[in-house]
């Protein structure tokens, strides 16, 4: 790829997130094609070219309220997804999260549950956010299941308001928040320091 050393914001078990980096534009080029898509909710289906994401990277590299990050694979460091907190709220302290496991070699291993919970270690523990929600399409139980297991709970249903594959499916709406979640990694190094 290129050799800069790689900044990590978050280490986990088998995931390490660190900020975006234009180098990985090709890569992620390959990441939206129309089978990722299609379980993203994007408001267009018009194709993600090099340029296009190009510019979404930039965006989420210097924007205020948003807060992105490319997932590696802990051992070796190779990047096999995007996500991050968009409609960041300070003063309400909420988010909206979003998730992408590009690599289709990287899915059903548990890599979803495990970035999703660092980004939402994350999102409490630096940031400060109380709520954290996200919408997801009933077509994609797979997404479900790893928001279910990374904490989210359902909290709301929109009706037939997403159209796919010749029919109307709901939008679940979940959120996570921060005094039910357990800090993986991040609660124990933004601690107060008690030996004052």
């Amino acid at each position: 790829m290129d050799d800069e050393p790689i900044p990590l914001s978050v280490t986990g078990e088998r995931i390490a997130l660190g900020p975006m980096r234009a180098a990985l534009v090709p890569q992620m080029t390959c990441w939206f094609d129309a089978e990722t898509i299609r379980t993203l909710g994007l408001p267009t289906m018009l194709p993600w070219t090099t340029q296009r994401i190009q510019a979404w990277v930039d965006h989420a590299s210097v924007t205020e309220n948003e807060c992105w990050f490319v997932a590696y694979e802990r051992d070796g460091l190779r990047p096999i997804g995007a996500a991050g907190i968009d409609q960041l709220d300070f003063r309400d302290r909420t988010g909206q999260y979003n998730l992408m496991v590009g690599e289709k070699d990287a899915r059903g291993k548990g890599y979803g549950t495990e970035i999703t919970r660092l980004v939402l270690d994350y999102a409490f523990t630096v940031l400060g956010l109380h709520s954290v929600w996200l919408i997801v399409f009933e077509y994609n139980p797979a997404a479900i299941r790893v928001y279910e297991k990374a904490g989210f709970v359902h909290v709301g249903r929109r009706h037939e308001c997403k159209w796919m594959g010749g029919k109307l499916w709901d939008a679940l709406i979940m959120e996570c928040l921060a005094p039910t979640f357990e800090s993986p990694v991040l609660g124990r190094i933004y601690r107060p320091d008690l030996h004052l």
